[in-house]
């Protein structure tokens, strides 16, 4: 194998050439990137960002030391066996890296939404988060509530429309997310749950109940779709993302998949996973680059993210797809910290959301690793350690 190609410069991109680099690969890298940026971290543009501590998320990585051929600005359009076609022409390779990322979902209308995914676009928004600014933000899911406690934090006027019944909905279920309402009125912040946008107007949001929200700016918050549009109609198939096994193989030899767009095979849940966090981007490219060269190697990890939220530090790890029920350590209406543990039938962790308890989210994330039973009457009190309750 001589030339490699990694199309899409985020941090799955730039770890998949440190990757290679790192497994002895000595010939040609080209990193294709649609962006004018350096390759840049994404999870500051919704904290540092939006919050006026940073300008810049350059990923520390020297591309020049690690001789790569960066191309920016440039889009990849398609994909034969062996060319990559791009808006700059076509590009032969023998091994290549699909590592595009996700792109955010627009709602309806005229009026003008931010999103946030890019570097352009958190300073856009940054520079309409003013004083008495009234912003209404659409989804009160990880992003949203990012962008709420921002948007609160340099003194707007806050209104937060989720259609779900509470925040957090699709991803933690009404019973954890519930507990999270709390947070929304304590900073300021109005939320409006079970609330579908109708459309997004140029002075606000319509919804479909008809009531209005007038709004100097609207940012929309409601997910992403994987941004594969430019693989169809080749040889890798696409459902979710693109599809990828337990290796991080694609249906097209020589072709691996990265990042918020690879849809891969986990034998540890025994289904297909697409998790949009950094912590895959991280860490599913060193599986991918040995896969690439040739070597056996299996990419199967417990998904873990975090996000902060109106001064609070939230993290999860773990899949709930198999748990029966849900247990809390602490009362989330009394207790600052308190944690929320699925476990499955059997007493094993199978998920963990920790709110300001950092060292249950390391334990219960070793947890879910080992895979060993717990004590559910120990695991419910908050001041035993969670490593204290593993069964023997």
């Amino acid at each position: 194998m001589d030339h490699v190609v990694v199309v899409g410069a985020g941090l799955a991109g730039v770890r998949s050439i440190e990757a290679l680099r790192a497994h002895g690969f000595a010939g040609r890298i080209t990193l294709i990137g649609e962006e004018p940026h350096r390759p840049y971290d994404r999870p500051p543009l919704s904290k540092a960002v939006l919050l006026g501590e940073t300008d810049s998320t350059v990923v520390d990585s020297d591309l020049d030391a690690l001789d790569v051929r960066l191309c920016l600005g440039t889009a990849a359009k398609g994909l034969r066996d062996g060319v990559l076609e791009t808006t700059e022409g076509e590009l032969e390779y023998d091994g290549l890296v699909i590592a595009t990322g996700a792109a955010p979902i627009r709602l309806r209308g005229e009026g003008h939404q931010h999103v946030l995914r890019t570097i352009d676009d958190a300073l856009a928004l940054r520079s309409i988060l003013v004083p008495g600014a009234r912003v209404a933000v659409v989804g009160a899911g990880w992003i949203g509530a990012e962008v709420a406690t921002a948007a609160a934090k340099a003194g707007c006027a806050v209104t937060v429309v989720e259609a779900g019944e509470t925040p957090l909905f699709s991803a933690l279920g009404g019973e954890v997310g519930r507990h999270t309402s709390l947070w929304y009125g304590e900073a300021g912040v109005e939320l409006r749950l079970g609330a579908v946008v109708g459309s997004v107007d140029p002075d606000g949001l319509t919804l479909m109940s008809g009531d209005r929200i007038e709004a100097d700016a609207v940012v929309t918050g409601i997910g992403v779709r994987p941004a594969v549009e430019w693989l169809k109609g080749s040889a890798v198939a696409l459902d979710n993302g693109v599809l990828a096994d337990e290796h991080l193989r694609t249906s097209l030899p020589n072709v691996v998949a990265v990042g918020d767009c690879a849809n891969w095979w986990s034998r540890r849940y025994g289904r297909r996973l697409r998790v949009e966090h950094w912590d895959t981007a991280l860490g599913a490219p060193d599986t991918a680059a040995v896969t690439l060269l040739g070597e056996e190697a299996v990419y199967d990890p417990v998904p873990y993210f975090w996000s902060e939220q109106f001064g609070r530090m939230v993290q999860f790890a773990g899949h709930q797809g198999a748990a029966a029920r849900l247990l809390l350590r602490g009362d989330p209406g009394a207790d600052a910290k308190w944690a929320a543990c699925w476990l499955t039938a059997d007493d094993r962790l199978a998920a963990i959301l920790t709110v300001d308890r950092p060292r249950d989210l390391v334990q219960g994330r070793r947890a879910v690793e080992s895979g060993r039973r717990l004590d559910p009457a120990r695991l419910a009190d908050p001041m035993v350690t969670l490593r204290d309750c593993i069964m023997a």
